[in-house]
């Protein structure tokens, strides 16, 4: 894909997925790392033979099996400026911010990473400004939330389809390729009419070609689930809570089961639990760097073990993390009794530490 090209042409290239979906001529789940069934690869964006790739649901995208979360926690240990204040409250315009961002994303194209998910203005503005000219090696995923549907006044349509074209405009993007709009994290909380406008805006989105594909972030296991039962066209890709101590429902009660029948690509969020899982704080210099690396692999190997879920997304804040997430991919996937019973010790001592305001991860123990 190119910077270049028309709305036009995106509507027409969606028209001809859903068709190639029909027919069973999509391009299959999963190709692993090292392509070991030689499957056709020259359709996935920014293919690295040392990456996985997974299909994104009914999007028909082949996504990076490990993508870049929006997200820069702990990016004052790396560039300083915002020690005790907030990862947004970091200084976005400084030369030492946007030196940290190019060089983690420049790492994610050469590591074969495709997808970046950007869930807020600033992270909007800060990775727009990185990828501007190079369209053609990250799919965007778009979300605004400060003017979506957490907020009452953004709720209506037309406010809604007001935040993307303003958003759109703002960081100087023609065309996002998915519009996930982020809802209350609670989003059993919303009103029925409120599900339903943002339901319509997605679908002009679409049709407009402003958005290759849309869907919604929440952290409601069961609303979510009933959404995509009840949208299953609007909702082609959904991004919940995923960590390295979530189970699978296999029957038919499940989110997971909704998401295989409806063939909904499925981002995870939060695979270190906030980073509870670490002990260190992410800097190159902590003295438990290597285990709080080898915890990260162990986690993002823990689960891709789901065959539904597409990608991970952590935020990354080194090149060092790039690596090493892209390094979990050519290990082995299932890990053996000894990593089991690490990573469940470390997800133990994780919920013992967590953050008062990130208990409702708790509730995403089964899927």
């Amino acid at each position: 894909m190119s910077d270049n090209l028309t709305r036009r042409e995106f509507v027409q290239d969606g028209a001809v997925a859903a068709v190639a979906l029909a027919s069973g001529l999509a391009t299959a789940s999963i190709v692993q790392a090292g392509n070991p069934t030689k499957q056709d690869t020259s359709k996935i964006l920014n293919y690295n033979p040392d990456m996985e790739y997974r299909r994104l649901g009914k999007t028909g995208l082949m996504v990076s099996a490990v993508a870049l979360g929006g997200h820069w926690k702990r990016i004052d240990t790396m560039v300083g400026n915002s020690a005790n204040q907030g990862w947004l409250a970091q200084e976005t315009q400084s030369s030492g911010f946007l030196r940290n961002r190019a060089e983690v994303v420049n790492r994610c194209i050469d590591r074969g990473i495709n997808y970046v998910d950007a869930c807020c203005s600033t992270e909007v503005m800060a990775y727009s400004k990185v990828l501007k000219g190079r369209r053609d090696k990250i799919y965007f995923g778009f979300s605004w939330y400060e003017q979506e549907s957490r907020f009452p006044e953004w709720r209506p349509r037309k406010k809604l389809m007001q935040t993307l074209d303003q958003g759109m405009k703002q960081a100087g993007l023609d065309y996002v390729d998915l519009w996930r709009i982020t809802l209350l994290e609670q989003s059993i909380q919303h009103k029925a009419v409120e599900i339903e406008e943002a339901m319509a805006a997605l679908d002009w989105a679409r049709k407009t070609g402003r958005a290759r594909f849309t869907g919604v972030s929440s952290h409601h296991r069961q609303h979510i689930k009933s959404m995509i039962e009840k949208y299953p066209d609007q909702l082609q890709v959904v991004l919940t809570p995923y960590t390295a101590d979530t189970k699978v429902v296999t029957d038919e009660s499940g989110l997971w089961a909704a998401i295989k029948q409806h063939d909904v690509g499925w981002f995870g969020i939060k695979p270190f639990a906030s980073n509870s899982l670490f002990k260190g704080d992410s800097s190159p210099t902590s003295p438990t760097f290597k285990e709080d690396n080898r915890l990260a692999r162990l986690a993002i190997r823990y689960v891709l073990c789901n065959p539904a879920i597409t990608a991970p997304i952590p935020g990354l804040i080194s090149v060092n993390q790039v690596d090493n997430v892209a390094r979990a991919i050519k290990e082995r996937r299932v890990l053996d009794p000894a990593e089991q019973t690490e990573l469940k010790h470390a997800m133990n001592r994780a919920w013992a530490g967590l953050p008062h305001d990130y208990h409702w991860l708790r509730e995403w123990e089964y899927v």
